[in-house]
């Protein structure tokens, strides 16, 4: 049985073009702290050689993954000629997938944040306005204490409803539409996909169709099945392999309780 393996980083080489493939350079570092007396991990130059098809739907290019952190699952291979293979363990990819950037999402989210601030901080300043008014009309043109207290009660009240609807509004756009029956939305790095399904390959014309799907509405047609505790995947294998060509952070499931 052949020998599965999995690498993540970034390339460490320029891209090298061949006629039905292209190959790269990757680097894994080993485990910081070895068993006691022996010796500690060092690093495994890796060459990874994935079909031109496969590396275009990345939509990475020569100067973009030098600095893409990337997902690579396939097999060794011994049958490579060295001067293709500068690596010392030559890899067959079966699957690459561009990773999402934390610092990137980590962005969108302070931004996002930011305008909720900045629009409550616009709502008080109204509030605070209003206010400033009401004390210059009282000064002018006398209330009967009555009506100026229930003026008081009421318009702080007014005025934060605004400010409650703009947060819903930016909470519901935060939320994308989920197919139906979806339980929880869960992050895409958390799903664990079984040996199982790593060895088998979905049709790729209903792949595409679930593809294109997903580009015209948003969202997958199915949620994912998966357990409750272990996040281990048991049905929608070709939904997941959708949710990485389409670079989903996160993905809708639906729970298969472990008996």
């Amino acid at each position: 049985m052949p020998h599965k393996m999995t690498l993540t980083g970034s390339a460490t080489g320029p891209l090298r073009e061949y006629d039905r493939y292209v190959a790269f350079d990757m680097r894994e570092k080993g485990s910081p702290s070895a068993p006691k007396g022996l010796k500690k991990s060092t690093f495994i130059s890796y060459t990874v050689f994935v079909a031109k098809k496969a590396f275009n739907k990345t939509g990475l290019t020569k100067k973009s993954i030098m600095h893409e952190k990337i997902l690579v699952q396939g097999e060794p291979t011994l049958d490579i000629p060295i001067d293709e293979c500068p690596g010392e363990i030559g890899i067959i990819c079966f699957q690459i997938t561009v990773l999402p950037n934390k610092n990137d999402k980590e962005a969108n989210d302070s931004k996002d944040k930011k305008e909720v601030q900045q629009e409550v901080s616009k709502a008080q300043q109204e509030v605070a306005a209003t206010k400033q008014e009401e004390k210059q009309d009282s000064v002018s043109q006398p209330v009967a204490q009555e009506e100026k207290k229930a003026a008081e009660t009421v318009q702080p009240e007014a005025k934060e409803t605004p400010v409650q609807e703009k947060k819903a509004v930016l909470q519901q756009k935060q939320l994308p539409t989920q197919p139906k029956g979806t339980q929880e939305v869960v992050s895409f790095e958390e799903v664990i996909v079984p040996e199982a399904f790593l060895k088998t390959r979905p049709n790729p014309v209903k792949t595409e169709e679930v593809v294109e799907f997903v580009k015209r509405t948003g969202h997958l047609d199915k949620p994912l099945t998966i357990e409750k505790d272990s996040k281990v995947l048991k049905d929608g294998y070709r939904r997941y392999i959708v949710a990485k060509t389409v670079k989903m952070d996160k993905v809708p499931v639906v729970y298969a309780y472990e008996k």
